[in-house]
Order: structure tokens, then sequence, then C-alpha cells
């Protein structure tokens, strides 16, 4: 039971920041690198701002507006410099590994003793004893089902719309005089909001903030994308942004019994790496098939 409960928390934490992906990687279809630099950045300003005595709620939304700064500027590198999407996301990930380190002050900063979202008094007043061991992922649900909904609703506004369209047809944005790279960087300023949330998420969760927490997010982020839409592809109903929440838990979970049959907890971006590359492979020959058969 432990092993699930781990699962599903670590899966819920990644979920939010695939919810980002999902918006750079299927929505505009950009490989946005930042992420890699976004993420510890949410954590870094999540345990900073704690450690100053800032309400752990509070720093959700700060890491959150942290994260559009961080995707503004790579998108105001790649629209208004002209710099192209790959080479703009490395830009700003290796940029922010810096500035993680200047808001952090050093490269690991534990906050064990504080309150967080997870822990603290007006939850131990309210919350029965009998729910402690499912609390954690109480709250990561919740925090995750509001995520999900207000990218839901979002996605249905004319802003929504346009950031579709621009990643569909770029031309046709431009034929309804608006500025496709304007919706580009709010796109990803968004992206990279979810991304920096699950960062302060995950921080408050283990505790502490580590420089180099971010390594790999992008791969984990796509990984959760491509399964959840691939596994519920079939299943209509069912919308784009569940079936990655859901593909982030499945991701999880696989990485989870790897190591239960096994494989060091020391080999986890091998594990991950290896995933992903599985799941391209088996993603790629299944559409090389389906146009086969068209």
């Amino acid at each position: 039971m432990s092993i699930i409960i781990g699962v599903i928390e670590e899966g819920l934490i990644y979920a939010i920041m695939a919810l980002g992906l999902y918006i750079t990687y299927k929505i505009l279809d950009f490989p946005d690198l930042s992420v890699d630099g976004t993420f510890p950045m949410g954590a870094a300003v999540t345990a900073m701002l704690i450690l100053k005595g800032v309400h752990p709620a509070l720093t959700l939304v700060l890491s959150f507006a942290a994260g559009l700064l961080a995707g503004c500027i790579t998108g105001l590198i790649h629209v208004k410099l002209k710099v192209r999407d790959l080479l703009s996301g490395i830009i700003m990930m290796t940029a922010l590994y810096s500035v993680n380190l200047r808001i952090a002050g050093k490269a690991n900063l534990p906050i064990f003793s504080k309150e967080t979202i997870f822990e603290n008094a007006f939850l131990e007043s309210v919350v029965p004893a009998a729910l402690d061991p499912y609390l954690v992922s109480i709250i990561l649900f919740v925090i995750v089902l509001i995520c999900k909904l207000l990218l839901d609703l979002f996605l249905k506004t004319r802003a929504g719309y346009l950031l579709r369209a621009v990643g569909d047809n770029e031309v046709l944005v431009t034929s309804l005089a608006k500025d496709k790279g304007m919706v580009k960087i709010l796109g990803l300023a968004l992206a990279n909001g979810f991304v920096a949330l699950a960062g302060c998420v995950y921080c408050q969760q283990k505790g502490f903030f580590e420089v180099s927490t971010g390594t790999g997010t992008m791969v984990i982020g796509l990984a959760s994308v491509i399964i959840g839409t691939k596994l519920l592809k079939r299943f209509r109903s069912v919308k784009a942004t569940t079936a990655v929440i859901f593909g982030s838990i499945v991701y999880k979970a696989c990485v989870s019994l790897a190591i239960a049959l096994g494989m060091a907890a020391s080999d986890l971006k091998l594990i991950t790496a290896v995933l992903f590359l599985i799941i391209l492979v088996a993603s790629n020959r299944k559409e090389r098939k389906v146009k086969a058969h068209a």
C-alpha cells in the first residue's frame, strides 16, 4: 500500500508539470527545454519564501508567477530575438541554473522544520488521524484537479483557441490579424507556470530544494503526455488533460516497478531514458502502421 501511495503522490506531482508540457508539446509543438530549469526554480522560490516566513499556500501562487516570467523570457528570446525554439529553451535552461542558485543561496536548501501545505497546525487540528496516510495524496489530487479544470476552461476561451491555432496553422492566426508571436509567448508562460508550480509542490512534499532536481524534467513530462494520450486515445470522451494526468501516474508506476525488479535507485535517470525511448519507438511504429493501412 505504501508503494502504491508513493506512486500516486509522485505521479500527481509530475502530472502538474506534464500539463505544462502538454501545452508546449501537443498544442504549440515547441520543444521547450527551459522546463528543466523552471521546475527547480519553483522549488527554489518556495524554499526561500517558506524560510522567510511566507505562508506555504501563498508560495504556490508566487512560484507559478515566477514560472510565468521565465516562460515569457523564453518566448521573447524566440519571438523577438528570432532564436530557434530549441536553442531559446537551452539558453533559458542554462541561465536558470545560476538564477536558481542565486534565489536559494546554495545548491541544497532544507525546509524540514517549517510548515508546508501538507504539514501545518491547521491540518493537524482539522484532519482525522485515520486520514493521515492519505492526506498528501488527497491534497495533491485537489491541486491537480484545480490545475486541470483551470486549463480546460482556458482552452475554451478565445485565447485558448488561438493557442491551438498557432500550433496547428500559424497562417490562419496571421489571417485573423492576431500576433502569433504573442500567442506563443502566452503559451510558453502558462506552460512554465505549471512546471514551476510542480516544483513548488515537489519541494514542499520532499522538504528540500536541490538544484539538480530539474534534470530530465522534459523527458518525464513528454513521456507522461505520450503515454496518457496513446493509452486513452480510443476513449474519445476522455479529455487530453485527464489523459496526461493518467499518463504521469502510469509512468511513475513503470519506474517504481523497474526499481522493485532490482534496478538501483541511482539508475533512475537511465530507467527514465530507456522508458522514454521505448515509448517513442512504439508510438512511431503504431503511427506508421496506421498510415500504411490508410
